[in-house]
């Protein structure tokens, strides 16, 4: 039985509760050893080297603050998807300065710069292609445009090969230059089978230099030719190839011996092809010329249609325009056909590409171009040759030194170019792994998840071109390899005027300068750097 607890032993407790316990009775209490001396009279323990001789909770006087505290954790374990929200400021290290200031880093608020082939040589990169998708009026092609007009500061040129809407006009006329249009009401003549820019330096070239143009404009010429008789729906065999190869060599005088090609067009290819020669039959094969006549009626009748068809009186005679290819900027412009047909679209397209091509012909080392096809995937859908020529045109940008830029609406319009699963779309799938840098602007949720599928998007990137893409025009995802950058491009108000896309809406716009091309682009340059330069600081100081 446990004697009940005295009065004055109670009282003495409640005293000792009262006017608190120290460190000894509190160890006392739980049964632990008491320390020979008192807690706060032992030795303190050393301070670390890098830290200095303050007090922890700083000095005692008016002004000279408090010290940081310890953390009460000592180690802390979390996802990289956590740390983000911990350290909001972390941000993936920003590209170099270098090439067309594009606008601000909205994570980091850094200024943002684009140049594909220093990111090339910086090993940043594997290849200077861009791939650009987004939804109507988020700003695609004001971001375009305005990477092009930036980088002519730096004495890079810039070649549309089949502007679609016409909406490069704008800024081909601002800088002195007269876009190529084809359509109705227009007399412009362009052969695809002429020699293009080549022709002005042809004379100048060496022997060898002659035979391998001579070999490079045949097998182009070939392509194209291959390409447009596919676009009737029968694969080219390599038996059409060859006879193709083997015509335009008879017609050009290259079998008689001639170094530099006679003119050629393409009713002078069909006509050989519907009157066949014995020499043609008989060197390809054939049993008979109705043989002969039968076998190539797919070839015949595809490149008939550019004769007597939709396209008759645009690639049948000889260019009757003088292109100068030292501009800054030149625009093939194609929206007038859209009244004939997707295929008559296509097929113009698929010329005009080939014929441009010579372009880049007159490279010299460090000498760069940017080719911008919008819209390609129309030209993809003639056939699986089409989609194999872009396929090869990536491949080689570095070494043609070029920067290709592709742009389309979302991947679907890249995968329709066929069947799934045929040869066609697996090309074209490959197309997208060509492209290292990647502007991905506003998307439905939709096409989101086919981002996501067919570029292997981050949960949180998806949501950033579902939402904060959708927010303003100029947003968009920056992927290059691996590192994504949340940017927002700026326009100067003369920009906004230039790329405007709804400027027929408003009415007509001021007539273009007639100054030189290069007076205008120098000057337009440099006052556009420094406008986004000013831009860009306002907007990063509010970021």
């Amino acid at each position: 039985m446990t004697r009940p607890t005295s009065r004055p032993a109670r009282s003495a407790r409640r005293g000792e509760q009262l006017a608190g316990r120290n460190t000894a009775q509190l160890l006392r209490g739980f049964e632990l050893p008491v320390p020979s001396r008192p807690v706060h009279e032992q030795e303190a323990k050393p301070e670390k080297v890098n830290r200095g001789g303050r007090p922890r909770r700083g000095r005692n006087e008016r002004g000279l603050g408090w010290t940081a505290v310890e953390a009460p954790l000592a180690t802390l374990r979390t996802t990289t998807d956590q740390v983000g929200g911990l350290y909001p400021l972390l941000a993936t290290p920003g590209m170099p300065p270098v090439g067309a200031l594009i606008g601000y880093d909205a994570l980091s608020g850094g200024a943002f710069y684009c140049h594909p082939v220093e990111w090339v040589l910086r090993q940043i990169s594997t290849n200077p292609n861009i791939l650009v998708f987004g939804e109507p009026g988020r700003g695609k092609s004001s971001t375009i445009a305005a990477f092009l007009l930036r980088m002519m500061a730096f004495g890079v040129n810039t070649l549309i090969a089949g502007d679609v809407k016409g909406e490069y006009s704008p800024l081909v006329r601002a800088l002195g230059q007269e876009p190529i249009s084809l359509g109705y009401a227009q007399r412009t003549r362009i052969n695809p089978l002429d020699l293009g820019p080549l022709a002005a330096r042809w004379d100048n070239l060496t022997d060898d230099q002659a035979a391998d143009a001579l070999n490079d404009l045949i097998g182009r010429w070939s392509t194209l030719l291959a390409g447009l008789a596919e676009a009737g729906g029968r694969p080219v065999t390599p038996t059409d190839t060859e006879v193709l190869a083997d015509v335009l060599r008879d017609l050009t005088g290259i079998t008689a011996g001639n170094t530099r090609p006679r003119p050629i067009t393409i009713p002078d290819v069909h006509r050989a092809l519907t009157s066949a020669d014995e020499r043609l039959v008989r060197t390809h094969r054939f049993a008979t010329r109705q043989h002969f006549l039968d076998a190539t009626r797919p070839l015949t009748d595809s490149l008939g249609a550019l004769v007597n068809g939709s396209l008759k009186g645009l690639f049948d005679e000889q260019t009757n325009i003088d292109v100068d290819w030292a501009a800054p900027i030149q625009s093939l412009d194609v929206s007038g056909l859209e009244g004939r047909g997707e295929k008559a679209l296509a097929v113009a397209m698929t010329c005009l590409g080939s014929w441009s091509r010579s372009a880049t012909d007159l490279r010299t080392d460090g000498a760069l171009r940017i080719i911008v096809r919008d819209e390609i995937w129309r030209q993809m859908r003639l056939g699986t040759g089409m989609v194999a020529a872009v396929d090869a045109e990536l491949r080689l940008s570095r070494a043609q030194q070029i920067i290709s830029i592709l742009a389309a609406h979302k991947p679907g319009d890249m995968l329709t170019v066929g069947d799934t699963g045929s040869q066609s779309v697996n090309i074209a799938k490959g197309l997208l792994a060509l492209c290292d840098t990647r502007l991905l602007m506003g998307q439905t949720t939709a096409v989101a998840d086919e981002l996501a599928s067919e570029l292997q998007l981050s949960g949180r990137e998806q949501d950033l071109i579902t939402g904060w893409c959708n927010g303003s025009p100029g947003r968009g995802l920056w992927k290059v390899k691996a590192k994504g950058f949340q940017v927002q491009a700026m326009l100067t108000p003369r920009e906004r005027q230039i790329f405007d896309t709804n400027a027929q809406l408003r009415g007509p716009a001021a007539p273009p300068s007639s100054a030189g091309s290069s007076a205008v682009s120098s000057a337009v340059s440099s006052a556009v750097s420094s406008a986004v330069s000013s831009a860009v600081s306002s907007a990063v100081a509010g970021v």
